[in-house]
Order: structure tokens, then C-alpha cells, then sequence
């Protein structure tokens, strides 16, 4: 009996290895499964619209993207930033792929010093024909790397919109360009931030329009540009602060 008993234990003790290993192998297999799925580039999504303006998710990189109007953003330079780790590989990276279909413009402007990327600062440009998806480029500084938060993007999207009510584009496209750096940003959070900054600029502007001391709105396409890995997430963010400003 007492041989029984004790087979009985150690057979119960492989099955229990065996289940908890088993567990364990599916957990990780589950994870990476979930890891590894990515959105096509090229795919497109209409999360919504507010004030009659259409707010678009596109899988892509600011240089291929195509509108009146590109806005990326950079971090406050740093020897070889864009092209070493922590940042993305030069494969994933959209800043990367931005600068060499500009011919290292943006790393020269940097270097130098002529465009420091502080926060909110500002430098356009009109790249040359052929040379990218939109017509025009502006760069929006995000400051020291160091001490991002994500509530800066807010304001980062009310210039984002404000500058191009100025220039009297219709379609805006918008990369944060924040994963490119290597930073580890709550991507929703980051994304439903641009979305509420621009419509706080939008709202003002469209008052004064209303006051009849303001030209008209132009602005009539905000596309939010993503990652593979990053366009779902980013998604619910954006669907969120869509459904936030059309509450009020």
C-alpha cells in the first residue's frame, strides 16, 4: 500500500511540473504572440470628428506621409540621438527615414545649434519637390529628453494647430516621434494630448473667427501618424479625447 501511495505522489508531482511548465510556456508564447503583432503601414483609420475637422490614424512615417502640412518633433540635440540607442533602429525609425529624404538637413540645423529644440520651439520648411510626402515640414521642439511629460504634448498640439490656422493648410499630419527617441511615453496618453491641444487652439481660433476678427478656418484633416506596434494603443487615446471635446 505504502508503494502505491507513494507512486500515486510522484506521479502527481510530474503532472503538477508538467501543467505549471506547461502554463508557463503558454504564458510566454501568449505574450509574445501579442508583442509581435503589428498594424500594417499604409493602414488608415478614421477615429472620428470634431468641429467638422476629421481626425485620421495612419501607419507611417512622417516622410511618406502626405499632406499640406508635416509637423514632427525633436528632443534638444545630443551627439547621434536619432541614429543610436536608445532610439529606435534606423529601420523603425521615422525620424531617421525624415532626415535622409532631406539629406541630413534636420541633423545639420541641429548640430549647429540653429534649431535647438527647446520646448515649443518652432522652424519650418519647404523641402523640395519630391523629396517627401507634404508640401511643407515644421519642427516643433519637446525640450530636455530627460524631463518629458506627457502633458506637454498638449501644448505641443495647440502650436502644432495654431501654426497651421496660420499658414491656411487643410490637411495636417503629426508625428510625435517620441518612441523614434527612445522614450518610453504612454503612447494613449501622448496621443489623446495632441488631439485636446489642438482643439483648445482650434476653439479659440474658431471664437474670434465667430467675433469676425479672425480669417477662416482652413484646417479640415488632423492625421496622427503611428508605429506598427503603436497604432491600436494610440487609437483608444485619440478615440478618448475625441469623445472628451465633443462632450462639451
Amino acid at each position: 500500500m505504502q508503494n502505491v501511495i507513494s507512486k500515486y505522489f510522484g506521479i502527481s508531482k510530474v503532472l503538477l511540473v508538467a501543467a505549471l511548465v506547461g502554463g508557463s510556456l503558454t504564458n510566454q508564447i501568449t505574450a509574445q504572440q501579442t508583442a509581435e503583432v503589428k498594424t500594417t503601414v499604409g493602414t488608415k483609420k478614421v477615429w472620428g470628428t470634431v468641429d467638422g475637422v476629421t481626425i485620421e490614424g495612419l501607419v507611417n512615417g512622417p516622410s511618406a506621409a502626405v499632406a499640406d502640412l508635416q509637423i514632427a518633433c525633436v528632443f534638444e540635440y545630443t551627439q547621434d540621438d536619432i541614429f543610436k540607442s536608445p532610439a529606435l533602429p534606423a529601420e523603425l525609425n521615422g525620424m531617421v527615414h525624415l532626415d535622409e529624404a532631406l539629406k541630413g538637413i534636420i541633423t545639420e540645423v541641429r548640430k549647429t545649434g540653429k534649431f535647438k529644440g527647446y520646448a515649443l520651439e518652432t522652424l519650418l520648411m519647404d523641402p523640395p519637390k519630391g523629396s517627401m510626402g507634404s508640401k511643407k515640414l515644421l519642427l516643433i521642439g519637446l525640450g530636455d529628453r530627460n524631463n518629458f511629460d506627457a502633458e506637454l504634448m498638449k501644448k505641443v498640439g495647440a502650436v502644432a494647430m495654431r501654426e497651421a490656422l496660420r499658414l491656411k493648410v487643410q490637411t495636417v499630419s503629426f508625428a510625435s516621434d517620441i518612441k523614434d527617441a527612445g522614450i518610453d511615453s504612454p503612447t494613449a496618453l501622448v496621443a489623446g494630448n495632441v488631439v485636446l491641444g489642438a482643439f483648445d487652439a482650434y476653439r479659440a481660433q474658431d471664437y474670434l473667427n465667430a467675433q469676425q476678427v479672425s480669417e477662416k478656418m482652413t484646417v479640415k484633416k488632423l492625421i496622427l501618424l503611428a508605429g506598427p506596434s503603436f497604432f491600436t494603443v494610440a487609437g483608444g487615446g485619440i478615440k478618448d479625447a475625441i469623445d472628451q471635446l465633443n462632450a462639451k
